[in-house]
C-alpha cells in the first residue's frame, strides 16, 4: 500500500463514523400543550432516536430569542428560550442524551445577534459606548444607506437608528445586526460563551453562517441584482480563517467535539481550508451547490426541477475533490430546504416510500457525515398550502411581498414558488401518530400540522417492517459495519444518464456498488466490467432484491447497494 492511502486510510475518527439526526425544537415534540415544541418533548423522544440509530442531535438554536427568525436571532447565549423550558430541562435533557449514548450538538449563530441583546442594546446608546464597536456602524452616504447592499430577508442591509444619526448592519432580518469580528474583544466574548457551553458537557457546534463573519474591507458596493440591491460578497471573507483558526485554538481543540460550518459561498477550495484534514479550523462544511442547481434570477423562487447529470455532477465533485484533503457533510434536508421528497423524489402515494428509501440509499453510501431532518425518515413531504396566512416564515412572506409588489413575478406563480420551496415545507410538526395534530401537541399548534399524518407517521411505520423507519435505521446499522460505506473512495459511473445514478466505493480490496434509479419507469441496468463474473452481497435494496447478476431492469425508483469483497 503506498504512504498516501495508508495516511489517508488511518485518518479516522468518530465523528466521521456518526449519523447526525437535526431536531428543530419549534416543531418536534410539545410536552405541555401550548402548540410549541419543547426540551421536555424531546427528553421524551430520545428512545425514539435511540432506536433509530443515530449517534448526534444537532439542536437548532434553544436560547432566549425574541423569535423574529425562529430563533437564530439570540438575545442572550446563556439562556433558555422559555417557551422551550428551562436551563433545568435542558441539563435533564443532555444527561439522557448522554446516557443513550447520544451527542448533542449545538447551534451556534455568531455572524449576527438579536438587536435586544445587552450588547447591542449598549452599542445603540451611543457612539463612544465600550459596546458600540460590537457591531458594524456607519455614516450615511449622499443622504442614503452607507453602500447597496441587500439583506436576505428582502430590502436593505442597513437600518437607520435615529438616536445616533448612523445606519447598521445585518444581513439577515433587521433585528438580527451583524456582528464586528474584527473587533478582538468580540471574538473573546464569543469564545468565553463556547467554552462555557463545552464545559457543560456538549459534544459540538453547528455554525449559522459562519463564512460571513468576516466582512470585505471598506464594505464597498456590490453588483446589483433584480431586487434593485447590490451583493454583499461577504461570503469566505479576508479574515474568516484566520478568525477560525483563533476559535479553534482557543476552544475547538480544547474538546472532543464535532464541528460543522454553514458555508454559503464555498467552493471545493475553501472547504479544504475550513474543513482541512491536518483539523486548524472544522471538522466539515455545508455546502449549498446541490442545493443551487434549481435555483434563478430570482434566487431560489421558482419551480425548476434539478437535472440528475447536474446533480451527479456536483455531489461527485465534492466527493472526489475533497477526498483525503477534506471531510464532506451529507444532506438533503434541513430546517431551511423544502422536503427533498418532493423536489427531486417522487411524493405521490404509488412511489413516495421507494423513493424516500432512494434518496436516503444515494446520500448514505457516499463518503462524509450523513445529516438526517426530522421527517426525513419517515418520508415526510411538502406541505399542501392553500393561502399566504398559512405561512411562518419571514424569508418567504418578505420575497412574497418584494417580489409581487415591484411586479417582478405575478402573485400566483409567487404563492406557487414559495409553496414548494419556502422554508416552511420543513418546518411542519413532526407526525408521530394518527391522533389529533399527529400527537405532536394536545393544544393548537404553532404552524399546520401536514394533513397526510394519518397515513405518514413515526407509530405506523415502527410497527411496519418494509417502513422508510426501518429502511433508515438498517442504512445507519450498515455504516457501522462497513468501513467501505464511511472511508471508500467514490468513483461515478455513468455520468451522462439522465435516469440512474450509480457509484462505486473502494476500500481495501473491497467495492461497493450503488445504483439507484431516478426515473419513473423502467431501466435497463448492465454492471461494470470489472465486476463481471463476481458474485456480489446485496445490503439493502428497496424493492426487496437479494441478488444482481451481470444485468437488471431496474424497477421505478429502484435502488440497491451491493457489496463485493
Amino acid at each position: 500500500m503506498n504512504l498516501a492511502k495508508e495516511d489517508k486510510r488511518m485518518k479516522k475518527a468518530w465523528w466521521k463514523e456518526s449519523v447526525v439526526y437535526q431536531i428543530y425544537p419549534r416543531s418536534f415534540c410539545d410536552s405541555n400543550g401550548d402548540g410549541i415544541g419543547d426540551l421536555n418533548g424531546i427528553t421524551g423522544k430520545l428512545e425514539y432516536l435511540k432506536e433509530l440509530g443515530i449517534d448526534v442531535i444537532w439542536l437548532s438554536p434553544v436560547y432566549q430569542s425574541p423569535n423574529d427568525d425562529n430563533g437564530y436571532d439570540i438575545s442572550d447565549y446563556r439562556r433558555i428560550m422559555a417557551e422551550f423550558g428551562t436551563m433545568e430541562d435542558y441539563d435533564r435533557m443532555l444527561k439522557r442524551a448522554h446516557e443513550l449514548g447520544i451527542k448533542i450538538m449545538m447551534d451556534l449563530v455568531v455572524n449576527h445577534t438579536s438587536d435586544e441583546h445587552a450588547w447591542f442594546v449598549e452599542s445603540r446608546k451611543s457612539k463612544d459606548n465600550p459596546y458600540r464597536d460590537y457591531y458594524i456602524w456607519r455614516d450615511a452616504k449622499g443622504g442614503k444607506e452607507p453602500n447597496n447592499w441587500g439583506a436576505c430577508f428582502g430590502g436593505s442591509a442597513w437600518k437607520y437608528d435615529e438616536k445616533t444619526d448612523q445606519y447598521f448592519l445585518h444581513l439577515f432580518s433587521e433585528k438580527q445586526p451583524d456582528l464586528n469580528w474584527d473587533n478582538k474583544e468580540v471574538r473573546k466574548k464569543v469564545f468565553d460563551m463556547m467554552t462555557w457551553w463545552c464545559e457543560k458537557g456538549i459534544d459540538g457546534f453547528r455554525m449559522d453562517v459562519i463564512s460571513l463573519i468576516s466582512k470585505r474591507p471598506g464594505l464597498p458596493d456590490g453588483p446589483v441584482g433584480r431586487s434593485g440591491y447590490g451583493d454583499h460578497g461577504c461570503a469566505n471573507g479576508p479574515h474568516v480563517h484566520d478568525y477560525l483558526k483563533e476559535m479553534n485554538r482557543e476552544v475547538l481543540s480544547k474538546y472532543d467535539l464535532i464541528t460543522v460550518g454553514e458555508c454559503s459561498g464555498v467552493t471545493v477550495e475553501e472547504a479544504k481550508k475550513y474543513a482541512s484534514a491536518e483539523g486548524t479550523e472544522l471538522n466539515m462544511v455545508f455546502q449549498f451547490e446541490h442545493m443551487d442547481l434549481d435555483g434563478g434570477e430570482n434566487f431560489k423562487w421558482n419551480h425548476e426541477k434539478i437535472r440528475l447529470t447536474e446533480l451527479k455532477a456536483v455531489m461527485s465533485k465534492w466527493q472526489t475533490e475533497l477526498a483525503g484533503k477534506a471531510w464532506n457533510s451529507l444532506y438533503w434536508c434541513n430546517h431551511d430546504q423544502p422536503r427533498m421528497l418532493s423536489r427531486i423524489g417522487n411524493d405521490t402515494k404509488e412511489y413516495r416510500e421507494r423513493s424516500a428509501k432512494l434518496l436516503g440509499t444515494c446520500l448514505h453510501m457516499m463518503q462524509g457525515t450523513p445529516y438526517i431532518y426530522q421527517g426525513e425518515e419517515l418520508g415526510m413531504t411538502n406541505y399542501p398550502f392553500q393561502s399566504l396566512d398559512e405561512f411562518r416564515d419571514i424569508e418567504s412572506i418578505n420575497a412574497y411581498h418584494e417580489l409581487t409588489e415591484k411586479k417582478i413575478v405575478s402573485p400566483e406563480d409567487m404563492f406557487d414558488y414559495i409553496s414548494y420551496k419556502g422554508r416552511d415545507n420543513a418546518r411542519t410538526p413532526m407526525q408521530w401518530d394518527d391522533s389529533r395534530q399527529a400527537g405532536f401537541t394536545s393544544g393548537t399548534p404553532w404552524i399546520a400540522v401536514n394533513p397526510d399524518y394519518k397515513e405518514i407517521n413515526a407509530k405506523e411505520q415502527m410497527e411496519r417492517e418494509d417502513s422508510v423507519f426501518h429502511y433508515y435505521q438498517k442504512l445507519i446499522r450498515l455504516r457501522k459495519e462497513h468501513e467501505i460505506i464511511v472511508y471508500g473512495d467514490y468513483k461515478l459511473l455513468i455520468p451522462d444518464s439522465e435516469e440512474l445514478y450509480v457509484y462505486m466505493r473502494s476500500y481495501e480490496g473491497q467495492r461497493l456498488l450503488v445504483i439507484c434509479n431516478f426515473a419513473e419507469k423502467e431501466m435497463a441496468y448492465e454492471v461494470p466490467e470489472e465486476l463481471m463474473g463476481e458474485e456480489g452481497d446485496v445490503l439493502i435494496s428497496n424493492y426487496g432484491r437479494t441478488e444482481l447478476g451481470h444485468s437488471a431492469v431496474l424497477e421505478p425508483y429502484e435502488c440497491m447497494a451491493v457489496l463485493y469483497a
